[in-house]
């Protein structure tokens, strides 16, 4: 069957399977429906090989917290006792997590009810809980802000939301991106990162390790790359996916060209042929942006060593100056660690969020 991508499918699904059925046994509910979960498909990233798990006509089903505790198990034995077995080509039965296979849940064609579909009733609250560890009744603090992954605050704010009548929208707009001075944090650290390993990427290959160097080329190249994703204050994806979002950031295509090329180097000479132009782009992009009297946008040796650096311009002072939140400029009294997508890139930590409350000490005063 012709692939349908996942937020059609399930737009589809809502429109003209999911909606008639509540409109019909559950008149007059308030709800929001809508694909801000995780998932390939919920970034709109998602091909015919993400069918394989995980994927199919589904949608998170968001209730009142006055409704969910009598209504929520209702709606799912309806929906389960009266949904198609197939929509637009699609099983909707879903099998049960196969933990013991290391994959989640499979299509699984049936011929009758009732049907294991997945769409899953909550409450607004209960899911920022549950996704990010954060109680909505809370004022959102720059601890939160740097212990949010981007990968999750890129789903809950772009995905797609199919009915709004509980005010989804206005509690994702909370989220919609860092708030100024921790943006300026964001990019402070961000610069900083690229200040401690630029010189170091030729000091290596100086040395006869060009493996080394290559190693820190590839993180430079990474470095560049967030830099760029927080200049246009777009959240990141988690790594499957880094690449294809960079490549859809405005002025991104010179950029991309000049990355892959320093990442296919074989020496450290090649390698910063094609870096120091990408750092020289960054310091134009952070001329045009307006947060600081203009920088320089050459690059420069590196005391008298021959490798050629940027962030010798003052950025990272120029941009720490404009900072007004107190609670921001005390964090940057301390070591510049920057929010958690840019000092650790492990799955387990960017994913789970039981981890938060533990990562959130990092930041407090």
């Amino acid at each position: 069957m012709p692939f349908i991508p996942g937020q059609q499918l399930s737009g589809q699904f809502y429109q003209q399977a999911v909606r008639p059925l509540l409109n019909t046994h559950f008149p007059g509910l308030q709800y929001a429906a809508a694909l801000i979960d995780s998932g390939s498909e919920v970034l709109g990233f998602d091909d015919v090989m993400s069918t394989d798990h995980h994927w199919g006509p589904r949608l998170l089903l968001f209730l009142s917290e006055t409704d969910y505790p009598h209504l929520a198990q209702p709606i799912h034995d309806t929906l389960a006792a009266h949904l198609p077995t197939q929509f637009m080509g699609y099983s909707t039965h879903f099998t049960p997590p196969l933990e013991d296979q290391g994959v989640t849940q499979l299509l699984e064609t049936i011929s009758e009810g009732p049907i294991n579909h997945r769409v899953t009733g909550q409450t607004i609250q209960g899911f920022i809980k549950a996704y990010l560890n954060f109680d909505l009744e809370r004022p959102l603090e720059p601890a939160d802000w740097l212990t949010f992954p981007e990968q999750k605050l890129r789903t809950l704010t772009t995905g797609p939301v199919f009915y709004d009548g509980l005010g989804l929208e206005q509690v994702r707009g909370r989220f919609t991106y860092y708030p100024d001075d921790v943006w300026l944090y964001q990019l402070i650290c961000g610069w900083s990162r690229l200040s401690q390993e630029e010189h170091l990427m030729g000091r290596a290959g100086y040395a006869g390790d060009e493996l080394g160097s290559a190693i820190i080329g590839a993180r430079l190249v990474r470095d560049v790359m967030r830099l760029w994703f927080l200049m246009h204050r777009v959240y990141a994806p988690y790594p499957k996916w880094f690449g294809t979002a960079f490549k859809q950031l405005p002025e991104a295509d010179e950029l991309e060209i000049l990355l892959r090329r320093a990442l296919l180097a074989a020496t450290w000479q090649e390698r910063e042929t094609y870096l120091r132009p990408a750092y020289e782009r960054l310091a134009v992009k952070h001329n045009g942006l307006g947060l600081t009297q203009p920088v320089r946008e050459k690059a420069a040796p590196f005391f008298n060593r021959p490798f050629q650096v940027i962030t010798s311009n003052g950025v990272i002072e120029a941009l720490a100056a404009q900072v007004q939140d107190d609670r921001v400029r005390q964090l940057l009294t301390r070591p510049r660690i920057g929010g958690i997508d840019l000092f650790s890139d492990s799955t387990d930590i960017l994913s789970y969020e039981e981890w938060r409350p533990r990562l959130r000490r990092l930041y407090e005063m």
